[in-house]
């Protein structure tokens, strides 16, 4: 005859005995009347720490994969260096006739700013010795935002002639200077976005312009020199084909207090030094560190094969 399962406990002069709990808490678990059982907490799994390259303690998970160290390029540093000790002279065309150059500092400020914004326009695929005479002819003519709207396209045409696509320039300078003159007053964006939304304004005007104009520096200004050398030196991880996509590798490991010096440092190497056609790699203080220097039997340096060069 099936039923309900009895319990019998036999008391003693002490209680339940020790064998006769455990039997009984048995026979509920049989019956399945027997409440959870509470189970012993597992240990949470500790961090492991470990030390980084600084001498930074870095927690972390022992399930997760340890934290690679940022590439960055080998013999850098040195290269750096001696970089920094050939543009020492500052006898390249950059040092006397950049952007920074051709403006007027004694300008009121919001004009200085616009001359330092239409010089980096006209030095586009431009050498610096013509830039720096265009912008002499518009400073004699009169270089502020009134001025160059009240000029007519053929004058303002024979002004910049011969920086490189004088004719699209013109059109370019007169619809940014329209853009300057109705949104910010007649002086110029003072960020990053809204300066290359201006007409005949990239990325590396633009990081440039911040650097000059407004003292804040947004990121490298990357031209064909910075791009370059920059490929010639493996500053980057493997072969960049556009400036931008140079500039993007740099600012990934190059610290960010060396990158306002980039650009007039390795565009004064590239016109002195680091040339496009025919590098001076015999005179270069990197031709024993530099991976695109190749030693031949006349003991001349020639570099390999790299991107496209102005």
């Amino acid at each position: 005859m099936s039923g309900p399962r009895h319990i019998i406990m036999r008391r003693s002069s002490g209680g339940i005995g020790t064998r006769s709990k455990n039997r009984a808490v048995q026979v509920e678990q049989a019956a399945g009347e027997c409440p959870a059982v509470k189970r012993r907490p597992t240990k949470k799994a500790l961090k492991v720490a470990y030390e980084s390259s600084q001498n930074e303690v870095v927690c972390q998970d022992p399930q997760e994969d340890i934290k690679q160290p940022k590439w960055e390029p080998k013999n850098w540093r040195e290269q750096l260096a001696n970089i920094r000790e050939m543009r020492r002279e500052k006898g390249a065309p950059v040092d006397v006739m950049g952007a920074e150059k051709c403006c007027d500092r004694t300008a009121p400020p919001e004009v200085m700013r616009y001359q330092v914004l239409l010089s980096l326009m006209l030095s586009s695929q431009t050498k610096d010795q013509v830039t720096s005479a265009a912008m002499s002819r518009l400073k004699e003519h009169g270089l502020t935002v009134d001025s160059i709207l009240n000029t007519d396209d053929a004058i303002l045409g024979s002004l910049i002639y011969p920086v490189g696509f004088w004719k699209s320039k013109v059109k370019y300078i007169k619809q940014t200077t329209e853009i300057l003159k109705q949104q910010y007053s007649s002086d110029i964006p003072d960020n990053l976005a809204d300066l290359v939304k201006l007409p005949g304004i990239g990325p590396k005007m633009a990081h440039l312009i911040m650097d000059i104009a407004w003292n804040n520096v947004s990121g490298i200004g990357v031209d064909t020199h910075v791009h370059r050398i920059s490929n010639r030196l493996r500053w980057v991880p493997k072969e960049t084909k556009t400036p931008e996509e140079t500039r993007i590798n740099l600012e990934n490991w190059l610290p960010r207090e060396l990158w306002s010096e980039m650009n007039w440092l390795l565009v004064g190497f590239g016109q002195q030094i680091c040339l496009p056609v025919s590098p001076r790699c015999a005179a270069c203080l990197n031709k024993d560190v530099c991976p695109a220097a190749r030693l031949s039997k006349d003991h001349r340096k020639r570099p390999l094969p790299g991107p496209a060069v102005e």
